[in-house]
């Protein structure tokens, strides 16, 4: 639809006769390469469509075959037994001068026949092939032979050159769990964040749900599995995204930085052009389905609703909204001949900074409804679309959103640890309204040049749009590149037109609302606490080198910084079990058999921490409760003075173990919190009041955790340019009294950290919580021989002479590839 207004310059005028329509020959050619484009792209789409379906198999391989069946039939041969005789007699007959023909066609029908038979057990096979899970419970480092027969066959029946949606019908169905399994799964999960009376009212709870009303809407949803290509997915971008009727600023989107420790060019318009260029090219192979991620990462928008929002996906898009200083403008992307050039695109965006036109009133502030909660917004949109249609449709059917912001971000060595904080703020909230959250993602180009995304998150998770900012990020920099003096490379195109100022025509009865919204957006953005640290005391290499999951190893030590960093809640709860634990007496724990040793501090709490589950058909995300027993046995043995180094090394491999073992039943689809949610769903269609799926869905998950993957390492060259790797990005926390911890590993020797919690609340505290995390990796490094020297370091300087609490800059031995500005 943002296709249509191009035909702005189509204006028809009529003869005095009124006898027929004059177009102009300019218009007549734009139609034409319209009407071409579009063709070209359907047939595009049919073209990869065709080969989607029959791949593993090719349509060479359908020549192959019928060429055969013709040599059989020349040989006298006839491998059909018999069924192309009766083919033949099928067909109409057209006299002995077609007989020839007749049996060509015959054999073409067998042949297409016996191939689409060959196809569709290729099909089935590599679907109970891609069932196999067993590979992800074999130890790290060894393969059965069991293991490496299924990695062969999967190899011979999994073809070559896969394209985007090549494996879609060879994608099992993600299993529905057994019901018991599940409740005895969650009842482990809360055990140790509950007391002995809260436990057992769960527990009662729980039998109860398996004796009346788990078998019914058990049956439901293994209907469902059968139908449906998925039988939570939908349901959860529907109930927890698209009917959620709260802000999406803080809490529905997340946010991606740009490299930590350089910016590539300090020219914002220069940026952006390279940016957006590299954005676009990404877009371009992922129509042709030369990519994995997913296709609604362009074009999209979330669309405001009363009741529920939806998702709108246009085909394609030429251009992207940019917002300047309160102004809104149309920049189109490409011309008659394609892509514009980064330069070309440069010049433009160039053109829109240069621009003196002030922001008419109430235009600088209106993206804050975006920000207000949905009703609201859907409310508002509705008067919005009618006395301004064709600016909202600029925007809402742009590419993308580029936010060009007129204050510098990024890391400084003035203040390294305030400019950091204040960059995960500007990328998670901005100032409320310089960002159009509805858009399935925005880039933010900084004045300084430092770049970033905002994410909108219903329609697809974190390593989706963190795959198409590896390729934006590399590809911009070391692909593109910059000038000496930091422009992109090429040449301006003067015969451009000016990038299309939008006019909203704002009536007076929503004025109050955009002022509304801006309150609120403000008041909701300036609660936020976000702290974002690189550790560099060691990385993954260390990791590795003692043979641990990376990833267990930072679950674990984010158990005991919160143990340590948080506090005692009201021991007089008003109703209901509270999921802390904070114990005071000295008891033997009948779950687990173990003494509990009595403390005056710390508490552990539920712990959300996100895995994929790709391995299905339509899978999105699962949840690992990585707070388990033997994680709490681990933080207690550090807390316990008592316990020496080798005993507690060996509870933290069993909390290891443990929390591999439930990232692997997660990610096979035998995890427990997609279960439940879409057994809540169930009863709630039937109207069947369950205390114990209403006990499940009240949790509040006061520790919200996530990794950010690297999912595309042959980008970057760490060891040139160990500098130039993204420091991923984080996100708002899941409750109010609560935290949302993201990480990545960035080459080998860092780990940045990104925190956020609410300011309104006395029980959380963003910094505190980081430099507890960095004083619970230091301790667990400690109880490696290699980490005693980590930790006796970082409690002094480190080797270059930086405090613990200061920021090192990586580029020391490293030289840009361009032109580049270290912090």
């Amino acid at each position: 639809m943002a296709e249509a207004h191009q035909a702005v310059g189509f204006r028809p005028s009529l003869t005095s006769d009124a006898g027929e329509v004059e177009l102009s020959a300019p218009m007549l050619q734009e139609i034409y390469l319209s009407g071409l484009r579009s063709w070209k792209r359907h047939l595009s789409r049919f073209w990869n469509d065709f080969l989607t379906g029959v791949f593993p198999a090719s349509p060479l391989s359908w020549l192959f075959l019928f060429s055969a069946i013709q040599l059989a039939w020349f040989l006298q041969l006839d491998p059909s037994l018999g069924l192309m005789e009766k083919i033949k007699e099928l067909l109409p007959d057209w006299g002995g001068q077609h007989h020839r023909l007749r049996g060509v066609l015959a054999a073409a029908l067998f042949a297409s026949c016996l191939w689409g038979a060959l196809i569709f057990t290729l099909h089935v096979a590599l679907r109970l092939l891609l069932s196999y899970h067993g590979w992800l419970l074999q130890p790290h480092g060894a393969m059965s032979s069991r293991t490496k027969t299924w990695l062969a066959l999967v190899r011979i029946f999994s073809g070559r050159h896969p394209m985007l949606f090549s494996y879609q019908r060879s994608l099992p169905r993600q299993p529905v769990p057994s019901v018991q399994d599940t409740v005895r799964k969650y009842l482990e999960s809360v055990r140790p964040v509950l007391s002995d009376e809260d436990f057992d009212w769960t527990a009662a709870l729980a039998r109860e749900f398996l004796r009346l009303q788990a078998s019914l809407l058990q049956w439901y949803l293994q209907l469902k599995s059968w139908w449906a290509s998925n039988y939570v997915s939908d349901w959860w971008e529907e109930f927890v995204y698209l009917r959620s009727r709260n802000s999406l600023m803080v809490n529905s989107n997340y946010y991606m930085m740009d490299f930590l420790y350089v910016t590539p060019t300090p020219v914002q318009a220069a940026r952006a052009g390279n940016a957006v260029h590299a954005l676009l090219l990404y877009r371009h192979r992922l129509n042709r389905q030369e990519i994995l991620p997913y296709e609604k990462i362009f074009n999209t928008t979330r669309i405001p609703g009363v009741h529920k929002d939806h998702i709108r996906h246009l085909r394609d898009s030429r251009h992207v909204a940019v917002f300047h200083r309160g102004r809104f403008f149309r920049l189109g992307t490409h011309t008659q001949s394609g892509l514009l050039s980064p330069r070309a695109l440069e010049q433009q965006f160039q053109r829109i900074l240069d621009d003196p036109s002030p922001a008419c009133p109430h235009e600088e502030h209106l993206a804050a409804l975006t920000a207000a909660p949905r009703d609201v917004w859907a409310q508002v949109r509705r008067s919005l679309k009618t006395q301004a249609q064709e600016a909202l449709e600029a925007v809402e059917g742009a590419a993308f959103f580029v936010s060009l912001d007129s204050e510098p971000a990024g890391l400084t060595r003035e203040d390294p640890a305030a400019s950091l904080d204040a960059y995960a703020h500007a990328l998670l909230a901005g100032r409320g309204h310089d960002r159009w959250f509805d858009k399935s993602f925005s880039l933010i180009v900084f004045s300084n040049g430092k770049l970033g995304l905002s994410v909108e998150h219903s329609w697809a998770d974190c390593p989706i749009s963190g795959h198409m900012w590896e390729f934006t990020l590399a590809t911009e920099c070391f692909q593109l590149g910059y000038t000496a003096d930091g422009h992109c490379k090429g040449h301006p195109d003067l015969s451009l037109p000016q990038p299309q100022r939008l006019h909203w025509d704002l009536p007076d009865k929503i004025h109050l609302s955009i002022s509304l919204a801006l309150r609120g957006a403000k008041t909701l953005s300036g609660n936020i606490d976000c702290h974002v640290f690189p550790f560099s005391h060691f990385g993954k290499s260390f990791i590795k080198r003692w043979h641990l999951s990376s990833d267990s190893f930072i679950q674990m030590a984010l158990q005991l910084a919160y143990f340590r960093v948080s506090w005692v809640p009201d021991p007089h709860p008003l109703s209901g079990p509270q999921f802390t634990w904070a114990p005071k007496t000295r008891r033997i724990d009948p779950f687990n058999d173990f003494l509990v040793i009595a403390m005056d501090r710390g508490q552990f709490c539920l712990t959300y921490e996100s895995t994929m589950t790709r391995l299905f058909l339509e899978g999105r995300t699962e949840t690992v409760r990585s707070c388990t027993r033997e994680a709490c046995n681990f933080v207690r043995a550090m807390e316990d003075k008592e316990k020496t180094d080798p005993q507690c090394l060996a509870l933290f491999r069993l909390a290891v173990d443990k929390h591999q073992a439930l990232l692997k039943a997660a990610m096979s689809g035998q995890g427990v919190d997609r279960h439940l949610f879409a057994l809540y769903i169930v009863s709630q269609f039937l109207h069947l009041q369950s205390p114990f799926l209403d006990q499940v869905h009240s949790e509040q998950w006061q520790l919200a955790t996530s990794q950010t993957p690297v999912q595309q390492i042959h980008l970057f060259d760490v060891h040139s340019y160990p500098a130039y790797v993204s420091s991923g990005g984080g996100f708002g926390p899941a409750d109010d009294h609560g935290y949302g911890v993201s990480y990545i590993f960035m080459g080998d020797d860092v780990i940045t950290f990104h925190i956020s919690s609410k300011k309104s609340s006395t029980r959380t505290d963003s910094h505190r919580l980081g430099q507890h995390i960095e004083d619970a990796l230091l301790d667990v490094a400690a109880l490696f021989q290699e980490g005693q020297r980590l930790k006796r370091r970082g409690l002094g300087e480190d080797d270059s002479g930086h405090s613990r609490d200061s920021l090192p800059c990586h580029t020391r031995g490293s030289r840009a590839p361009t032109t580049a500005t270290n912090f």
